[in-house]
C-alpha cells in the first residue's frame, strides 16, 4: 500500500481521478501577451524566454493536431497506455478572439487521445465570452484546467519584472473562473527581485485565499536572452538566490502554511543547461519533490499544519 504523503500531491489526484496514467502534451499555438505586443507594455516578463519550456515537436507552424500527433508519438515510446490533456503553453492562450480560441481548443479536443485541455493564461487576459466557451465544453465531460500565471503576490515585484499585471486583477479572474466546473490553477515564482523569504511566505497565505484547485511553485531561474540576463551581469545586487537546501526548508515552509486543499503539481523546474545561467542545481524535478519529501519527514511537517482562515 503507498505511503500517505505529507503535502497534497498532483500525481495522485490524476491518477484518482482518471483511474490510470495522463500526460499532458505542450501545444505552441503561435500566442502573444498583452506585455509584449503593446496593449500593457512592451518586452514581456523581464524572465521570460518560452524556449525554455518547449518541446522540439512543438513549434507554432505546424498546425495544432500534428503538433499533438507528434507529442504522443513522443510520450507512447516510454508509457502504453494512457491518455492525454493537450497543453497550451506558450505566451498567454486566451488572448485571441473567441472564434479562434474555439478553432484552437476543438481541433486539440477532436484527437481521440485527448480528454481535456489545460490552458496557461494571465488573470487580466480572461474574458466572461471565454469563460462561459470553456464552461461549456466542461459540462462536456471534457476536463478543462485554467492556469493563471500569478508569479507573485506583491504589485511591486509584478511591476518590477514588467508583468504589467495586479495581484487584485488575479482575484477577480479567479472569482470570476469558479464555479464554472473548471479546474483552476496557479503559478508562482519564488525568489523574483527584492523579495525576501516572508514576502515568499505571504504568497502562500495569499493564495490559500483563492478558490484555487492546484499550483505550480518554482525557484528564479535565469536563462539567456532575457531581459533578466541583462540585468543579472549588469546590476547581480538586485537578486538573492538561495542555495539548494535553503529552498527545500522554503518549500517545506511554505506548504505548512498552504491551504491544505490545494493540490501542488510542481516544487521545481530546471531549464536546459544550453539556456540556464544561474542558479544550477543540476537536479530533476523528481529527485527534488524526493528531497522535499524527505525534509518533510525528518521535520514531522505537513501541507497546511499552519494555514489558517483569514478573518
Amino acid at each position: 500500500m503507498e505511503k500517505q504523503k505529507r503535502y497534497n500531491d498532483f500525481s495522485s489526484f490524476i491518477r484518482k481521478k482518471f483511474n490510470g496514467r495522463v500526460q499532458k502534451v505542450s501545444i505552441d499555438a503561435g500566442f502573444t501577451c498583452p506585455n509584449k505586443d503593446g496593449s500593457k507594455g512592451v518586452g514581456g516578463c523581464t524572465y521570460c524566454n518560452n524556449n525554455t519550456f518547449n518541446p522540439d515537436y512543438c513549434k507554432p507552424i505546424k498546425p495544432i493536431k500534428v503538433q499533438i500527433k507528434e507529442g504522443i508519438e513522443f510520450f507512447s515510446k516510454k508509457y502504453k497506455a494512457q491518455k492525454y490533456l493537450a497543453y497550451f503553453q506558450a505566451y498567454t492562450n486566451t488572448y485571441a478572439p473567441l472564434p479562434d480560441l474555439e478553432r484552437m481548443y476543438e481541433e486539440a479536443l477532436s484527437h481521440p487521445d485527448v480528454i481535456g485541455l489545460v490552458i496557461a493564461t494571465r488573470p487580466d487576459s480572461i474574458k466572461d465570452e471565454v469563460l462561459d466557451y470553456l464552461e461549456e465544453l466542461a459540462s462536456k465531460g471534457h476536463f478543462i484546467k485554467l492556469e493563471f500565471g500569478l508569479e507573485s503576490t506583491k504589485n511591486e515585484t509584478l511591476e518590477l519584472i514588467n508583468r504589467c499585471q495586479t495581484h487584485e486583477e488575479a482575484i477577480d479572474a479567479y472569482n470570476r473562473s469558479k464555479g464554472r466546473g473548471l479546474h483552476l490553477g496557479g503559478h508562482l515564482i519564488l525568489g523574483l527581485p527584492g523579495e525576501k523569504k516572508e514576502d515568499m511566505l505571504d504568497h502562500a497565505r495569499m493564495v490559500s485565499e483563492l478558490p484555487i484547485n492546484t499550483l505550480k511553485i518554482h525557484h528564479l531561474q535565469i536563462v539567456k536572452h532575457t531581459m533578466m540576463a541583462h540585468q543579472f551581469k549588469n546590476t547581480p545586487e538586485m537578486f538573492t538566490f538561495m542555495e539548494l537546501e535553503e529552498y527545500i526548508d522554503l518549500i517545506v515552509d511554505f506548504l505548512e502554511l498552504l491551504n491544505p486543499n490545494i493540490i501542488v503539481e510542481r516544487f521545481f523546474s530546471e531549464s536546459p543547461a544550453r539556456m540556464l545561467i544561474h542558479p544550477i542545481y543540476g537536479l530533476k524535478n523528481f529527485e527534488v519533490k524526493h528531497l522535499v519529501e524527505k525534509r518533510l519527514e525528518e521535520r514531522d511537517a505537513t501541507q497546511g499544519r499552519l494555514f489558517q482562515i483569514s478573518e
